[in-house]
């Protein structure tokens, strides 16, 4: 692990659980497909391996985002945020990135919010 790895993983702040929230964008329309969840090592092979690692929550283990389906997540870059309690990694999706087939899970079920006036 590369010193500039391990300074970052240092400077994440994982909740209770040893977890990270991860915004999933495309890297160039920056239009965000999926959120999941990342722990320390999660982390460190999503940012030394070029592919985006998860925690499965549910199943309780790793899992690289295509490795099944094929529809991967190749890194573009990733921040944490000013707290860094939050991760935005930026990716060229290959496929869809929602397990339904959709292109974004955020496709699925648009609200219909105010919209705020000028500032």
């Amino acid at each position: 692990m590369t010193d500039t790895v391990a300074a970052v993983i240092e400077r994440a702040r994982f909740d209770g659980a040893g977890l990270l929230p991860a915004v999933i964008q495309q890297h160039d329309t920056r239009e965000v497909l999926m959120v999941g969840w990342m722990d320390a090592e999660a982390l460190r092979r999503t940012l030394t391996e070029g592919r985006v690692t998860f925690w499965s929550r549910s199943r309780q283990e790793y899992w690289r985002k295509g490795d099944t389906s094929g529809h991967i997540q190749l890194v573009r870059g990733a921040a944490l945020d000013c707290d860094g309690d939050t991760l935005l990694v930026q990716v060229h999706q290959v496929g869809v990135a929602c397990h339904t087939g959709a292109r974004s899970c955020f496709d699925v079920d648009p609200l219909a919010p105010v919209v705020g006036g000028d500032a």
